[in-house]
Parts: structure tokens; sequence; C-alpha cells
């Protein structure tokens, strides 16, 4: 598995944290580790938070969006044949969410040299296919649990995205919604997918959630002058959002 590459940028104060056998790099909101066949990836406790432009680095979502990518590997092991790590275990501890997974060889799509990348998006499109099949009338996870993608929590500052309205059909579809080059785990010498890992934010959502950023270099939002649909996708949870036992009454943003 290629070195992890979170959404949040390394903290230079991240490097006094990385003393613990096994650890090989800390962001602002996560330790990564590397034991034997397993990859270990857990949230940061209070005491651990570090500096930001701003203060202090409060992680959002920091439990339940490994909780999310537990359950989402299960759920897709159980359904699917696509290429995910086989999870070992995840459990919390001393107030950090650990997930453990089998630690995947292989390297980047995006450390792919531009020529092959073709055949391992053909084959990716394929997956990202038959995740469309899955259907749900609830968005959110595979247990309930909702985390909306990176570029929309950016956007707001709710986290609780519990009462959300369902909708009378299964109409929304199994999303990775973090589907970039850095989260496609590829055989160098066959060029086919051993692993699409970083699932914290999957689930059911509209198709159009399904932004293909893996069709460029970079992380999971708009660049350039590539269309924006952070205020879209937003709208579209706001919209369904309900007050518990008041269904069609919206919170406010």
């Amino acid at each position: 598995m290629a070195a992890p590459r979170p959404q949040q940028p390394l903290i230079p104060q991240a490097s006094l944290l990385t003393s613990e056998e096994g650890c090989i790099s800390t962001s602002g909101d996560r330790k990564y580790y590397r034991r034997g066949n397993a990859f270990i990836k857990r949230c940061l406790r209070p005491r651990e938070f570090l500096p930001g432009p701003h203060g202090l680095h409060i992680p959002r979502l920091r439990k339940e969006s490994l909780k999310n990518e537990a359950d989402t590997l299960r759920f897709i092991r159980r359904h699917t044949e696509i290429p995910v790590p086989l999870l070992f275990c995840d459990f919390e501890d001393d107030d950090a969410y650990y997930l453990i997974t089998q630690f995947v060889e292989g390297v980047s799509m995006a450390d792919l040299p531009d020529h092959q990348k073709g055949v391992v998006i053909a084959e990716l499109e394929g997956h990202l296919a038959k995740l469309k099949t899955l259907k749900s009338n609830r968005m959110g996870g595979p247990t309930g649990l909702v985390i909306p993608p990176y570029r929309v929590l950016s956007e707001t500052e709710r986290d609780d995205w519990s009462q959300l309205r369902p909708s009378h059909q299964a109409e929304y579809v199994f999303c990775h919604n973090d589907c970039s080059q850095h989260n496609i785990i590829v055989n160098p010498q066959t060029l086919k997918i051993a692993a699409i890992v970083d699932w914290e934010y999957a689930g059911f959502y509209p198709e159009y959630f399904e932004f293909p950023f893996y069709r460029r270099k970079g992380p999971s939002v708009a660049l350039g002058d590539e269309e924006d649909d952070t205020y879209t996708l937003l709208s579209v949870l706001n919209s369904q959002l309900m007050w518990e036992g008041q269904p069609g009454q919206q919170y406010g943003v």
C-alpha cells in the first residue's frame, strides 16, 4: 500500500508524534502504522491534537469516519468482488478509534506514468459501475453513519447528519466519495488494481456524488477550471434534514 495521502496536509509538528514503533506518518487527523502484513490507521487523541493555521486543529468526525470505513470494508467484501483490503478488526481504545487492515502491496495509481493509467481507469470504472448496483432508500454508510464527502464537510460546520429523510424508493447508489488516484493501489507489473482504499466518506448517495477525481492527479476537490459541485451536494443534504419525529421540518444551515 502506498504511503497515506490524507486530505489534511502533514503538519510539521506531526513529526514529534511519529515515535511509536511501526508509525510511518502522522497527519493533523490520523496516525498510520505498518506492522508486518498489517496496516493500522487510528485517529488522534485530544491530547495529540496539533496546531494549525488558525489555532489547535480539531479533527472532524475523527472516530465516526473510521467506523464508517470499517463498516464499508465489511459491506463491500460481503456484497461484491471489488478489491479492498481485508479488515482484521476495528475498535476504540483510550479515546482513539483503530482500523487494522491487510497491508496491500503495490503503488499508487498517481505514481504510474500517464500512458499506463488508461488501463487502470477502465478497470476502476467497472468497479464503480458495480457499486452503483448497490442501492438504498437512505443516504449514509452501511450502518447508517453519514460522513459527507470531504469537499462538503469543508464548507459546513455541521457534523450531525443523522436525521436525513428516507426516500420512498431505493434511489441512492453506493459511492466511494474520495476516489482519487492516490486511493487506487495498483500492481505495477500487471497494472491490475490490488485494492481501492480510504472508504471513510463512502455510503449511499445520489449517483452524481461520485465525481471522477481519479481522472487526474490531486485531491478529491475541484481544481482549476473544474466545475465545483460542493454547494450542490451540500444543498441536497440540507434539503433532506428533518427534526426528529417531525418529517419535513428542516434544520437551518
